[in-house]
């Protein structure tokens, strides 16, 4: 994809996941790509207008479930801190955030899948925070390819 971007949708979606789209896109077209929203989806806490940008998470609510102040994203504006775009496991810059990712979040990476995802979140549980993404090379089953790609999709 020439202009393209890349969005992490999660939530009340469902296909969640990572979607490529065209430079410019909007949070309900991101929407759309991870398949469109569930019945149980409050759409109404989103901007479904705003243009979102690449690295972005895109987390789409069930009513009445908790998001965090400084989810990431802009749901107006660039402010960076729009309700709804972003859930509990967002880091600088809109990646997930490797300590506070849920199995879910984990799970919806590329080439990661449940098995990998409790590995991770086991790892967390024996060993405590990751200090880098890198760090991520001691979980078994991630090997130098596997991490090449999930490095622009993690932080800290």
């Amino acid at each position: 994809m020439a202009a393209g971007i890349v969005v992490h949708v999660a939530g009340a979606v469902a296909r969640p996941g990572v979607v490529q789209l065209p430079s410019g896109s909007r949070v309900h077209e991101a929407v759309a790509a991870a398949g469109g929203s569930t019945p149980t989806a409050d759409l109404n806490r989103l901007n479904l207008a705003a243009v979102v940008l690449d690295g972005q998470k895109v987390y789409v609510p069930l009513p009445g479930e908790f998001l965090p102040p400084d989810s990431s994203g802009a749901s107006s504006g660039a402010s960076g801190s729009g309700e709804g775009l972003g859930g509990s496991a967002a880091a600088a810059g809109g990646k997930t955030n490797l300590n506070t990712a849920s199995m879910e979040e984990l799970d919806a990476l590329p080439k990661v899948g449940p098995v990998l995802a409790q590995r991770i979140v086991d790892w967390r549980k024996e060993h405590g925070p990751f200090k880098t993404v890198e760090e991520l090379d001691a979980v078994d089953g991630v090997g130098p390819k596997m991490l090449e790609t999930l490095l622009p999709l993690l932080g800290v």
